[in-house]
């Protein structure tokens, strides 16, 4: 044989002919016609100045040349693609720091992540939990997630959630306060946050009544959500939270009523920062999901 070594697209096409013992199969694979195949095998031949295969009308095998020349090919691809495995682990990787509150970072952005991740192997994310809520304080992450109105002074936000708010509670708590209508609330311990006013709520059902002033409070909607199920009374809920736990049935959607709530999550930039391509994917696919 020449000491000459053939082009990969040869060397690929004897591989798969081999490994199909079909002529059209291989072109399949490879999305070329037969006859591209056939030339291929043609030209590896002449190049390698030996005869491959011994053909038949009904089966093609391998001779004992090409049995030997299979051998020392699949070696070599094999080599080719660790080494393939290995530069693609060592690429750099680019790296995403967001700040973000802690119950969106747990129930709505992690579950959603790994499709983000599978489409951009080479980024990662690194979440940092944001102490304030509705108050914005600037970090030092590349972007920071907010809940709240989306209007801070100097900074350009872009709206994640479109969510609306209606009432939930555990199914044990439905059935001992014999919830029916909006107005058998009236008999029910409203679970409070200031994340989660209960006004607009109140003037969608039709209820004159004052945002609660007693009853347990959170600052974190998890643990509103939590004390909901845990039946001590009921909570304002946002689907994108609190849906998981309705499907189980460890939560109930009270009435088909529903509210534009005061806030929602918010992507926040700093203009002064020079936002990278990768951090502005990021937005654009948080903004979509």
């Amino acid at each position: 044989m020449s000491a000459r070594i053939p082009p990969l697209h040869l060397i690929y096409a004897f591989e798969a002919v081999v490994r199909h013992s079909s002529f059209s199969k291989a072109a399949d694979e490879l999305n070329v016609t037969r006859s591209t195949i056939s030339h291929r095998i043609q030209t590896l031949e002449k190049l390698l100045n030996t005869i491959l295969f011994e053909r038949t009308t009904r089966k093609l095998n391998l001779n004992a040349a090409g049995a030997s020349y299979y051998l020392a090919v699949k070696e070599a691809l094999v080599s080719l693609d660790n080494l393939n495995k290995i530069n693609s682990h060592n690429l750099y990787k680019k790296t995403i720091t967001i700040s973000s509150p802690p119950t969106f970072a747990n129930i709505y952005l992690l579950p959603r992540l790994k499709d983000f991740l599978d489409q951009y192997p080479n980024i990662e994310i690194a979440i940092e939990i944001a102490k304030s809520q509705l108050d914005y304080e600037i970090s030092k992450v590349d972007f920071d997630i907010r809940y709240g109105s989306g209007v801070y002074p100097g900074m350009q936000s872009r709206q994640i959630s479109r969510d609306t708010i209606f009432p939930v509670a555990s199914p044990y708590y439905v059935k001992s306060k014999n919830i029916r209508q909006p107005r058998d609330l009236e008999n029910c311990d409203f679970l409070r946050s200031y994340l989660e006013p209960w006004s607009s709520w109140f003037i969608q059902a039709h209820l004159d009544w004052k945002e609660p002033t007693q009853g347990h409070r959170f600052e974190d909607l998890s643990l509103l959500y939590h004390a909901a199920q845990n039946s001590w009374g009921v909570a304002l809920a946002r689907e994108s939270l609190v849906m998981k736990q309705i499907n189980q049935g460890t939560l109930v959607q009270l009435f088909d009523i529903t509210a534009e709530p005061l806030f929602q999550y918010y992507a926040i930039i700093d203009p002064r920062k020079n936002l990278s391509d990768e951090a502005s994917m990021f937005i654009d696919w948080l903004c979509r999901t």
